[in-house]
């Protein structure tokens, strides 16, 4: 019974915590918006609002919400990490920088970078098995699922029967070649545009929740305007499974025959509903993080959240 009080009197429990509800929060907000910018990726027809309009017209708004249950059962872990890794990668790379400063810019963008690297590997399971859910559609699009799944656990059980452990980890590279830029990209904004609007709370740690909401938002839709095109070809490459036919042979060969077959705006095909929902996504996640790490450290005097920004 003692354990969770000691768990949180630590640094690593009180960031396993707040990373998990910022990412709990990002999740619910934005988990609609990610389902369309899926179903738009592997479309070859139709607007964001045609299809919304045909999925919740044959499926109901419930659909938009299938598959969340994967993503939404490791985020408190993923997340937790992703921010305790990212705050000790961005000193690890920057030593010089006192303890009681904030890490330099250089070992923001280079701590985000090994980041997004690392915690890729716990993500390109769950991105596959979510991508296989939201694509299990009769409406949105062209192609037709061969297989029938009930949940997350289904789609486990048949990927490991037909492909194997190893099939899990289908699309890792082109995940790593997402995630390690972008992370660089998304963090870097972030601590400058908390900075810029609200002068000195980097260090003092008390900006407002519209500081937080915005650079956290213009942080999501930064980090998937530099990788987005990544992001179709990776989408496409994990929707394949061993029981279908498989269109694409790798990361460039899928780049190819895109581009050939579709044009060149099949690369940036669901973009406006990626960062709609990265800048809602990402305000929520800084924000209930901020909001989660204060209140968990009030004792200890550790910063305060403004209601108005006074920057």
């Amino acid at each position: 019974m003692d354990f969770w009080p000691e768990f949180l009197a630590g640094s690593w429990g009180r960031e396993f915590v707040a990373g998990g509800l910022g990412g709990m929060a990002g999740v619910v907000s934005g988990y609609p918006l990610d389902s369309l910018r899926i179903m738009q990726q592997h479309s070859r027809s139709g607007s964001a609002m045609t299809i919304l309009r045909r999925v919740i017209a044959t499926e109901g708004p419930g659909a938009l919400y299938r598959g969340m249950g994967a993503p939404l059962a490791s985020v408190t872990f993923q997340n937790a990490m992703v921010f305790q890794i990212y705050a000790d990668l961005s000193r690890a790379f920057d030593p010089s920088v006192a303890a009681n400063d904030p890490p330099s810019y250089k070992g923001v963008a280079l701590g985000g970078v090994g980041t997004g690297a690392i915690q890729s590997l716990m993500l390109a399971p769950v991105e596959l098995v979510k991508i296989r859910l939201q694509l299990q559609r009769k409406s949105y699009g062209e192609t037709q699922p061969t297989n029938s799944y009930k949940g997350p656990v289904s789609v486990i059980k048949s990927i490991c029967r037909t492909e194997g452990i190893r099939g899990l980890y289908r699309g890792l590279t082109i995940t790593v070649l997402r995630d390690a830029p972008s992370h660089g990209v998304y963090f870097s904004t972030y601590e400058y545009m908390r900075e810029q609007l609200h002068p000195g709370c980097r260090k003092t740690g008390q900006e407002s929740l519209r500081t937080m909401l915005i650079a956290g938002g213009l942080a999501g839709v930064a980090s998937w305007v530099c990788c987005y095109p990544l992001d179709v070809v990776k989408t496409r490459l994990q929707a394949q499974s061993s029981s279908s036919p498989q269109k694409y042979s790798g990361i460039v060969d899928c780049f190819v025959k895109s581009v050939k077959e579709e044009g060149q705006g099949v690369l940036w095909r669901g973009l406006g509903t990626a960062v709609s929902r990265a800048f809602v996504v990402n305000g929520a996640i800084f924000a209930a993080y901020e909001f989660a790490l204060r209140y968990l450290c009030n004792n200890n005097g550790h910063g305060t959240i403004q209601t108005e920004n006074t920057g």
